[in-house]
């Protein structure tokens, strides 16, 4: 494998059919080069950080980790795939900028538990251990909407490299010393919980795995056919809808943004952050605000797949029944576990490098919805 393959992921066609189809397809994904590295960012004990009512700065300092290390990758004109989790993120990042982002992240974690005394996980592990030890790393690019494009990940190198730096023999990069910057331009938080768009809507956060009896793809592929066919296609699904928008007025909730960002209170900075709150509800009224929430609709995070499926959908609880129903009948039948949890709203954190093209937006059930989906999970799997 070449040692110039920094643009490996950038270069990677986006495949437009279907999902369910694209799963099954296997000569669409490639295999991640050797001499790349997992980056892993993870709150340590989130589940109980989130029965402290702090879910929102779980979603929060998870989001930051990830502008901090998309800033570094758009200065040195490279793409990465990245994978939100709720309490934390994956990237798949080439040798070019692994050590910038790994001082960044160290910087990040140092910032985090100053702050908000919150443990922030950050390692590394290079894609050569993950296939020596016998695990995939295949990768594709889908969308669904024409502007926002993500990364599916097939194979269970991620879930290994987790493993191995949640685990108690790993130990944690020292915080470099001197000269580290940490830019978290463009990290914004500015919207308050959001509301489904129907009132007898509930927000779902489902996480789904593979067993290893069956072909991940394939079980993936059964999964996502069953939501469409009971919730129907993304856009039906999607939690976020323009008319049930509020942005955050209190300068309480606007202060964890400003603490995340810049590692302490800046006041100058939060009334700055308020007033620009302030005027937004203005610039959304114009044609070029209107536009901006559109593509925020289009643009939001809301389906992820790194060797499990996670998403966060909308829809009434007799179609969660249902899914329940389906999804049990392929758990009893060995192919799969899954967990989810229900929430009557969705949180947001966002990256807006520029409002007109460039901006992702994270989503999660209230309430830590993928944390508490995935302690599930945890405990589903450890007991059978």
């Amino acid at each position: 494998m070449s040692a110039h393959n920094d643009l490996f992921y950038s270069r990677l066609p986006v495949n437009r059919i279907p999902l369910s189809e694209l799963l099954t397809e296997e000569h669409l994904f490639y295999q991640v080069p050797d001499n790349w590295h997992v980056i892993v960012t993870d709150i340590k004990g989130s589940t109980a950080v989130v029965q402290k009512g702090l879910h929102e700065t779980v979603n929060l300092i998870a989001t930051g980790s990830i502008v901090a290390v998309l800033n570094i990758c758009f200065k040195a004109n490279i793409t990465v795939p990245f994978f939100f989790g709720g309490d934390g993120a994956s990237f798949i990042v080439p040798p070019a900028v692994k050590d910038a982002v790994m001082a960044a992240l160290l910087l990040y974690r140092h910032n985090t538990r100053e702050n908000f005394d919150i443990e922030l996980r950050a390692g590394t592990v290079d894609v050569r251990e993950i296939y020596t030890r016998g695990h995939e790393l295949r990768i594709t690019k889908f969308t669904s909407s024409g502007n926002f494009t993500i990364p599916i990940l097939l194979g269970n190198g991620l879930s290994y490299a987790e493993k191995l730096i949640k685990g108690e023999e790993y130990t944690l990069p020292a915080l470099p010393t001197g000269g580290n910057e940490l830019d978290l331009n463009g990290m914004q938080c500015r919207w308050d919980k959001i509301k489904p768009p129907l009132n007898n809507y509930e927000v779902v956060s489902l996480i789904v795995l593979s067993t290893a009896n069956v072909t991940q793809s394939r079980a993936f592929q059964k999964v996502i056919s069953l939501i469409d066919e009971i919730y129907g296609a993304p856009e039906k699904r999607q939690p976020i809808s323009i008319s049930k928008l509020r942005l955050k007025a209190s300068f309480t909730r606007l202060g964890s943004e400003i603490r995340v960002k810049f590692g302490g209170m800046k006041v100058f900075s939060l009334v700055q952050t308020w007033l620009t709150t302030m005027l937004g509800y203005i610039y959304f009224q114009t044609k070029t605000g209107r536009t901006y929430l559109t593509r925020l609709v289009e643009m939001s995070d809301t389906l992820v797949i790194d060797g499990k499926i996670n998403t966060v959908i909308t829809g009434t609880a007799l179609q969660r029944m249902l899914l329940e129903e389906k999804l049990n009948r392929l758990e009893q039948a060995g192919e799969i576990f899954y967990a989810f949890y229900v929430s009557k709203e969705s949180v947001m954190s966002c990256y807006v490098r520029d409002m007109k093209d460039d901006h992702i937006h994270f989503v999660d059930g209230a309430g830590g919805g993928y944390t508490n989906a995935a302690g599930a999970l945890k405990l589903k799997c450890r007991n059978t």
